[in-house]
């Protein structure tokens, strides 16, 4: 079973007189130790797909699915939920608080979960992105390359089956981007979470499992 699955997906939008429809019946499933990767030109309508995978919008018409159960009209506390404890995010621009350390910033999503203490997982999941010895480190103290690692190990704090990554290696190199990919790829296999990556970034190809080709709101591929 997929973890997630769109079935018929369309989503319109009023722009003044105008209404735009950015997503055209799109039909889409990512599993468990699975990396796909979502490509295509800007205003294809991959950010109104990334949304309606990490259940921050809702379809016009069609069908989202989390773990074989139909969420499309959950209520907003409901999604809240889900997506607190089935979802992580990764974002271009890294999205750290300055005056927290390392090991603060991926504790943060799960501060609101006062029967767990994550302290012990997040200097784990920073260890296992080589920085153990980045633990107190602040994010004016990081290269981006660093950065980006600490915003996986946050995505990943609260054990979630879905990591979503926007332009991940966006801010990166290509060597520091080859590096985040390695990375994803051996976090999707130790922990067996669906990685879904919205990118314009060719390298993906190489370590992703399957790509989907989104072009004016319709999957080529």
């Amino acid at each position: 079973m997929s973890v997630i699955e769109l079935e018929g997906v369309v989503k319109r939008y009023r722009s003044g007189e105008e209404t735009i429809e950015a997503l055209k019946g799109v039909d889409f499933h990512a599993d468990r130790g699975e990396m796909v990767t979502v490509i295509g030109p800007s205003g294809s309508g991959k950010s109104t797909m990334l949304n309606m995978i990490g259940l921050l919008d809702t379809p016009t018409e069609g069908t989202v699915r989390l773990d074989g159960r139909d969420v499309t009209d959950f209520t907003e506390d409901e999604l809240t939920e889900e997506r607190r404890s089935t979802i992580g995010f990764v974002f271009q621009a890294f999205h750290l608080l300055p005056m927290l350390t390392a090991t603060e910033n991926v504790e943060l999503p799960s501060m609101w979960d006062t029967k767990h203490d994550r302290r012990d997982r997040a200097v784990d999941l920073l260890e296992r992105v080589g920085l153990g010895d980045r633990l107190g480190h602040t994010p004016s103290q990081l290269s981006g390359g660093q950065k980006q690692r600490v915003a996986i190990a946050r995505a990943l704090i609260n054990e979630p089956e879905i990591l979503l990554a926007d332009e991940p290696t966006g801010n990166l190199d290509q060597d520091t981007g080859r590096t985040i990919l390695e990375e994803l790829t051996r976090l999707k296999e130790e922990e067996n979470i669906a990685i879904v990556a919205v990118t314009h970034d060719e390298q993906f190809v190489e370590y992703t499992d399957r790509v989907v080709r989104l072009v004016d709101g319709v999957v080529q591929s």
